[in-house]
């Protein structure tokens, strides 16, 4: 049976710890299931699972059972919301902090499992650029860096940037400001990077908006719910719904990408 179209993989990364891409990816994917898309969240940060923390979820299983062999992936997703399923990481277990390539590789394959299940994958990725950041990294169609105003947010976007433009030859990537004050506190973000990108580099980045600094994140995290539930009408969760209808417009690509393209023999549609 054909697919009519294939998945939409996103991942969602940062280079740093504390630019708020954990908040991103769950509530960008809460923003997509109320359009109605279905979508499931990987929390690829294995060793130090927050994704189910951040949505007050208490998963009996969890991916290190995937990888065991004890259950399918299938048996670890967890329903967060309508049209919104978990896929949660293991909390505090270093050997899923260091997967070996085949392991990576094993895990990814597992998503051939739910593929027809889904619309838009959204891997939510670990901090700094460890090889099981630049894996699911290289084998996601879209990647969408999140970038706040700190020094280092900048300095560690570029080097996560500059590493999989030239180990990988990867040269597009999607920018989003975080936590600014003002729209143009998030353009000068982006042109900062973007004036660095273009001197020393071959890759294209595309600045897909910001999302503003509110107070009512930080409520949500207290009350463990997303901003998008907990106080629809605020300024970040209209912020969210305008990326979502971004992200939802983005073409999927129909050709496989390295050597660990997500998913490739069932997501990717080969016609």
């Amino acid at each position: 049976m054909k697919r009519t179209h294939p998945v939409k993989v996103i991942a969602v990364t940062g280079g740093k710890g504390g630019v708020g891409k954990t908040n991103v990816s769950v509530n960008l994917s809460v923003a997509l299931s109320e359009m109605g898309r279905r979508v499931v969240l990987m929390d690829a940060d294995l060793g130090l699972a927050n994704v189910d923390v951040l949505l007050g979820l208490r998963p009996k299983k969890n991916i290190s059972n995937v990888l065991s062999g004890e259950c399918s992936l299938l048996e670890v997703l967890v329903e967060a919301a309508e049209n919104l399923w978990i896929v949660p990481a293991s909390s505090g277990t270093q050997e899923m902090t260091a997967l070996s390539v085949h392991e990576h590789a094993e895990l990814i394959h597992a998503f051939n499992d739910i593929s027809d299940q889904m619309d838009v994958l959204i891997v939510d990725t670990a901090a700094g650029i460890s090889e099981s950041v630049v894996s699911f990294v290289r084998a996601a169609q879209e990647v969408l860096v999140v970038v706040c105003d700190e020094p280092t947010s900048i300095t560690d976007a570029y080097a996560l940037i500059k590493l999989l433009n030239r180990d990988y030859q990867m040269t597009r990537f999607r920018v989003l400001a975080n936590m600014v004050r003002a729209e143009t506190e998030g353009r000068n973000m982006f042109s900062k990077l973007l004036t660095v990108t273009d001197r020393f580099l071959d890759v294209t980045l595309q600045y897909v908006g910001s999302i503003p600094y509110d107070e009512s994140i930080r409520k949500a995290v207290q009350k463990q719910k997303a901003v998008m539930k907990a106080f629809p009408n605020c300024k970040s969760a209209l912020a969210y719904r305008q990326l979502a209808n971004k992200v939802d417009e983005w073409p999927v690509q129909n050709s496989p990408r390295g050597h660990l393209e997500f998913f490739v023999e069932r997501l990717v549609n080969k016609g």
